[in-house]
């Protein structure tokens, strides 16, 4: 399936990790305000994806299959998503803290979890 060696980089893990951070850190105005996206929640599902790559790189890149690091890849995942969302709401102009989001966050990453069994489990 996906097990190219590529996909286990530890590399191309952090630099997911510091793009979405970029991301997340940019204005409220840098959004459109009201239209069609913002009616069905795109952006809960924009959460959702960030996430499920970023548990799923960092699956791929740092677990020796033990559930132990995928438990603590999970914890860093939800505390990473509270941080951004404090950060946004304290320090990003038109940014707020949005529980929904850390939802998001979470479910998200468990999604991450469910490719990387799905991909890299031995049936």
């Amino acid at each position: 399936m996906l097990k190219a060696k590529w996909l286990q980089s530890k590399w191309l893990a952090i630099s997911w990790f510091v793009f979405i951070t970029a991301l997340f850190m940019l204005p409220g105005s840098s959004f459109p305000k009201q239209n069609w996206l913002t009616d069905i929640h795109f952006d809960k599902l924009v959460h959702i994806g960030f996430f499920a790559v970023l548990v799923f790189l960092f699956l791929s890149a740092y677990s020796n299959g033990g559930q132990a690091n995928m438990l603590t890849i999970l914890f860093c995942a939800f505390l990473y998503g509270c941080v951004v969302e404090i950060l946004q709401d304290r320090f990003v102009t038109n940014r707020s803290f949005d529980v929904y989001d850390v939802v998001a966050d979470v479910v998200g990453s468990f999604c991450g979890v469910g490719i990387w069994l799905l991909t890299y489990r031995k049936k």
